[in-house]
């Protein structure tokens, strides 16, 4: 942790380009290319209550109520919206945002996550959050934040998994689709990022996966392994 800040420049604020990966890229939201592929993946009826249940939107199985919804997501700094593209197909499977930008300070969030069907729990859906990850910190951010609904399970979970530290709980946050939301707030600072990225390119590596697609190590195990040193 640094204490000194005295020359601290401020972090790079993200650009609206493109993040490549190897399983996934990271492209700027955009109605023109990811319209009809990014509506299929959000509206796909398996699980959908479930992935619209703790996000500002209702499930958008219309195709009007999902074009407005991208018109303005395109037009948008912060939160700025990428689609999470699976490089195999070309498609949009997701989407995500880097939001609560504060350059001057060093800290971003990602949220306004979706993982359709076809990503969601796969390999492509970590190297998306890793993606984000990596630029923030690439960018000079000293702090990368997730901050979910305290009732949503798997998303704790995941904060979890995906090595972000635990900070607490801010009871009676917010008030959203008609009930009370309890925030649990979630961060990795940029100390910690160069033992966890080590981590997270040993576990995406193709050979940390059998012929079946399995992994042979998960990413917690080697998360703590780099924690240990």
């Amino acid at each position: 942790m640094h204490d000194d800040l005295t020359d601290f420049p401020g972090a790079q604020p993200p650009r609206r380009e493109p993040v490549h990966g190897r399983y996934v890229d990271l492209e700027p939201i955009d109605p023109t290319v990811h319209g009809d592929s990014l509506f299929s993946a959000v509206s796909a009826p398996d699980g959908i209550e479930e992935r619209f249940r703790y996000l500002p939107q209702t499930p958008q199985t219309e195709r009007s109520d999902f074009d407005s919804w991208i018109a303005e997501a395109a037009t948008s700094s912060d939160p700025l919206f990428f689609a999470v593209v699976d490089r195999s197909t070309g498609r949009a499977e997701g989407r995500q945002a880097l939001m609560r930008i504060d350059a001057a300070n060093g800290v971003m969030e990602i949220g306004h996550i979706l993982w359709g069907p076809g990503l969601a729990r796969t390999r492509a859906a970590t190297e998306a959050l890793f993606l984000c990850a990596d630029l923030a910190f690439a960018s000079g951010f000293r702090r990368f934040e997730w901050k979910c609904d305290d009732a949503n399970a798997p998303s704790n979970a995941a904060a979890e998994r995906f090595g972000f530290t635990f900070e607490g709980v801010f009871r009676q946050h917010l008030v959203y689709k008609g009930r009370n939301r309890d925030t649990t707030w979630f961060s990795i600072i940029d100390s910690e990022w160069p033992a966890l990225r080590s981590a997270y390119e040993q576990w995406l590596d193709e050979a940390n996966f059998d012929a079946a697609g399995a992994q042979r190590k998960s990413l917690r195990e080697l998360i703590a392994a780099a924690r240990r040193g």
